[in-house]
């Protein structure tokens, strides 16, 4: 097997701005992996557009389509193996990845959060909300951190963190710049720890 490479599924909801920089990343390193899978809940997000100009198989999937919550998840699941998926990637996911999909994958989802987890972490934390919580609190620094997915949202264990120092002029958005910055070369090296300890 040491000519497999590692297949990829990436989840996304946006504009995808991480999973270009993982796809770009993969190519310039030449690491054993490739993204393979770009699945979403909005058919026209700037991701797919993103994944479907570069030859990567996209898939809508959203749970509003199904009569229950349990057949969209088996659905995703089947999707995932049927692609020979070995690991995921969230990349501005909204939406909570099913608990089967957790199941079906242990420590093989990666997500990357715009804060210092677990500090600012759980359900409603994300985008400028995220931001917005750290600048009220006075905090000095923010950044990222990739961890696992579990149940819970945002418990999973710490893979990487990077921290950006939060400045006294600093708005939500402009400390959400700053993160993203940070987001877009941590969450490569992530994969590359996580395809290191992988392959150890």
């Amino acid at each position: 097997m040491a000519n497999h490479k590692t297949r990829i599924a990436v989840f996304c909801s946006g504009s995808g701005s991480n999973f270009k920089t993982i796809f770009h990343d993969l190519k310039n390193r030449h690491l054993q992996a490739e993204i393979v899978l770009c699945l979403s809940n909005r058919s026209n997000c700037g991701a797919m557009e993103f994944a479907r100009e570069k030859g990567i198989e996209t898939v809508h999937i959203t749970e509003k389509e199904y009569d229950s919550f349990d057949d969209f998840a088996t659905t995703m699941v089947k999707c995932l193996k049927d692609h020979n998926i070995d690991n995921i990637l969230l990349a501005g996911y909204m939406r909570k990845v099913p608990d089967a999909v957790v199941t079906a994958f242990p420590d093989k989802i990666l997500n990357i959060h715009p804060a210092l987890l677990p500090k600012f972490g759980g359900e409603g934390m994300y985008g400028i909300h995220v931001h917005t919580a750290v600048l009220n609190a006075g905090e000095t620094e923010s950044g990222a951190t990739v961890h696992f997915v579990n149940e819970e949202y945002d418990k999973g264990r710490i893979l990487l963190q990077k921290k950006v120092p939060v400045l006294p002029d600093d708005t939500p958005e402009t400390l959400a710049a700053r993160v993203l910055e940070c987001e877009h070369i941590l969450y490569p090296e992530a994969l590359q720890k996580l395809l290191d300890e992988q392959n150890s």
